[in-house]
């Protein structure tokens, strides 16, 4: 829908009298949007890719310096990020008190830096047969190493957090060894953990298939869960949207992470099938929006603070302008959330208590179908953003800018 002032007064109006009604104040929620901001990887910038291939849109970051301009910019528009995460070596600063001033100077940090074992690009030692949970010593020695390597660079950026991934696993049986490999994984962790500053935390991501389809050696958060419990208290959970097998119920699965103090942050992405990486909320809206009811109802009755877990969009997909699609991921969260703060707690808990399934999907319902959009609007009109950043993107012809900058074929460094 197009943006118009005269709309949009009409539309807020509107909206703040419904839900004053209601007992809800326009303003209280106003505050929690704009206050609510989601890290943007620096990977996400170029024009993503499958393993088929990958297609250039041009004006692409050549370097990290354009990766941080791209940041900046998206920051401006939509009041929605505040900060970048890193993924070494792909974003290794030539000069660390340079690079961490230019994102100061554009209103951005460094969200949690991200260590890559699951490709070869020039180590010793490949990680073809596995990196933390491998066999040989040696490999295991490297990965921990490389880790480590990681946190130094984040310490001299202000990062305070190392998000681990794993590829490890195997595609056939009798490759690995399950024990063993959840052990040497569960040292190595250990080891890792050690070399952190006592004000970082380590977020361990799970995935339960790909580039493995045999056994993945962290398939799932109860077995990320484990291993954290095994490292230290500052060891939590990453839930990525896109790792889990069809119909996961995620939103039970950050329930049960938030009962025991144990999700440590989302990325935010979408899927049909898998690990699709398509923009968050264009394929499941609804179930986004309950997995935000959990994350808002865990957090108001003290399971944990909002203000323990990390956020951030890990998308990248090959036909969409990168800086549009990483636009309409921000509205997307922003209105799950904004949706979320809207149920009727006391409404719905009394559902719960009395079994009332009907009036309990009712509650869920009502504040679903609201439209929350220009309210997410005010939020980031009143924070200085753009009314409507997409079509302020494309008036400013802002990629045609970029590519004059950059060349047609510029492609973003790492990928």
């Amino acid at each position: 829908m197009q943006y118009s002032q005269e709309f949009h007064k009409k539309s807020i109006s509107l909206l703040a009298d419904q839900l004053g009604e209601n007992g809800i104040s326009i303003s209280s929620l106003i505050s929690k949007i704009s206050a609510f901001q989601i890290a943007v990887p620096s990977w996400a910038l170029g024009a993503g890719g499958t393993r088929f291939g990958r297609f250039s849109i041009g004006g692409e970051p050549r370097n990290l310096e354009e990766k941080l301009d791209d940041i900046g910019l998206l920051a401006k528009l939509t009041k929605r990020t505040d900060a970048v995460s890193l993924h070494i070596p792909w974003d290794i600063p030539q000069d660390a008190a340079a690079i961490r001033q230019k994102a100061a100077d554009l209103g951005i940090g460094f969200d949690a830096m991200n260590s890559n074992t699951f490709q070869d690009y020039g180590q010793a030692l490949s990680y073809k047969m596995g990196s933390l949970s491998n066999a040989n010593a040696d490999i295991r020695k490297q990965a921990v190493e490389h880790n480590l390597q990681v946190i130094e660079i984040g310490k001299s950026l202000g990062s305070k957090a190392l998000t681990v991934w794993l590829a490890d696993g195997s595609n056939f049986p009798g490759q690995a060894h399950f024990r063993k490999a959840l052990q040497g994984t569960s040292e190595s962790l250990q080891d890792i953990y050690a070399g952190m500053p006592a004000d970082w935390k380590l977020l361990l991501e799970y995935k339960p298939y790909e580039p493995n389809f045999y056994h993945t050696v962290i398939p799932d958060w109860g077995t990320s869960a484990m291993l954290c419990k095994q490292v230290g208290d500052r060891a939590k959970v990453l839930v990525d949207l896109g790792h889990h097998l069809p119909n996961t119920n995620i939103e039970q699965i950050v329930a049960t992470l938030m009962h025991q103090n144990m999700l440590a942050g989302f990325h935010f992405n979408d899927s049909k099938f898998g690990d699709d990486d398509l923009s968050t909320g264009s394929i499941k809206p609804y179930q986004l929006f309950l997995i935000f009811c959990e994350l808002v109802g865990g957090a108001e009755e003290n399971a944990q603070t909002w203000e323990s877990i990390s956020w951030m969009i890990d998308a990248s997909h090959n036909t969409k302008d990168p800086i549009e699609d990483l636009v309409q991921a921000l509205e997307a969260i922003s209105q799950a959330y904004a949706k979320a703060l809207l149920v009727d707690r006391a409404k719905l808990t009394h559902c719960q208590v009395e079994g009332d399934v009907v009036g309990a999907q009712e509650v869920l319902q009502d504040a679903f179908l609201t439209d929350v959009r220009a309210l997410v609007r005010e939020a980031r009109i009143q924070s200085g953003g753009e009314a409507d950043p997409l079509a302020f993107y494309r008036k400013e012809k802002i990629r045609e800018k970029l590519i004059a900058q950059r060349g047609k074929d510029a492609t973003a460094s790492g990928l």
